[in-house]
């Protein structure tokens, strides 16, 4: 075992397994540093999700058969069977694999929809403060776009915090974003993957939102335009390389947008729906967020974890 939560083992086998999911199909085999930094990144997810699945298990949330067979059939909709199953191999999952994440992420979404949704509640004396605060926002000159990223640079980074430094290369960034991009693609919240996976400070504590682009700002970036122009709101992008605009060539980074929503020119008042809508969002997000990471850290706080995979390295690193 490499771990344990509250007593529950954690396999060395299912963290291989999980580890070998987040290297894809990559060519480039990582060095066996890049492969341990990579090993505690996905363990200390393991570690949290193991957490939520067992708080959800004491509340009675763990998703059924019927849930998880519903999602399934969701995520395969796009595809021939040829092709999803050609995905899964290239992310070297079973279908069993999927259906284990799949019921893990819809009962991490049942627990956080009874222990953080049910807390928050937008009045409608908050938005209309929110809108007299903000009311030059809702005068555009243009189309806007609110978006959010998930961002992953070719650059290695240092530690911070409890976070092991991350290897640094373009196979190493595209195998990140790749493995961003299947979560998303099996259900993963957008905002979940951004605070775990987004390497850029500003949006990633905020589940990637960028805020508003206008249409013009877009447009420097005639690819990203094209396809954040074809998205419905709520859908994302494939995997993009990011450029300079000023100089029209690659700045070492991958990125995925969402669109959140897209508005039109003009003064919007707050009678308008879209306006109200957009506002809830806004205040209802802001509030998630917060309590969603005091909800993890509270859990956290009353779990006994042991990180035996963890000590093995540092074992080694004072021999």
């Amino acid at each position: 075992m490499v771990a344990t939560v509250n007593g529950k083992e954690i396999a060395r086998a299912e963290l291989e397994r999980n580890y070998q999911i987040q290297l894809g199909d990559n060519p480039q085999k990582p060095s066996d540093q890049e492969a341990d930094i990579l090993r505690l990144n996905v363990l200390q997810k393991m570690i949290t999700a193991e957490v939520l699945q067992q708080q959800a298990a004491k509340l009675n949330l763990t998703a059924s058969d019927e849930d998880v067979n519903a999602k399934l059939t969701e995520i395969k909709a796009p595809y021939t069977e040829d092709q999803f199953y050609n995905l899964l191999k290239q992310r070297n999952m079973s279908i069993d694999d999927l259906k284990r994440d799949i019921r893990r992420q819809l009962t991490e979404t049942k627990l956080i929809n009874k222990e953080i949704e049910s807390k928050i509640n937008i009045t409608d004396a908050q938005i209309a403060a929110f809108y007299t605060a903000h009311k030059s926002e809702f005068d555009l000159i243009e189309p806007r776009y609110h978006l959010a990223q998930i961002v992953v640079t070719t650059m290695p980074a240092p530690p911070n915090g409890n976070q092991p430094a991350k290897p640094g290369g373009e196979a190493e960034a595209r195998r990140r974003i790749d493995a961003a991009h299947t979560e998303l693609v099996s259900g993963v919240d957008f905002a979940t993957v951004a605070q775990s996976v987004s390497e850029d400070p500003n949006t990633a504590p905020n589940g990637g939102d960028m805020g508003f682009a206008l249409e013009s700002q877009l447009k420097s970036d005639p690819a990203v335009y094209d396809a954040i122009n074809k998205l419905k709101p709520g859908q994302f992008t494939d995997v993009l390389p990011v450029y300079d605009p000023g100089a029209a060539h690659k700045i070492g980074a991958f990125a995925i947008y969402r669109l959140l929503s897209r508005d039109s020119a003009g003064q919007r008042e707050l009678n308008d729906p879209r306006v109200q809508q957009a506002i809830h969002q806004a205040l209802h997000d802001s509030q998630q967020q917060l309590l969603r990471t005091a909800y993890l850290e509270t859990l956290q706080d009353g779990a006994r974890v042991r990180n035996y995979f963890a000590e093995e390295i540092l074992k080694k690193g004072a021999q």
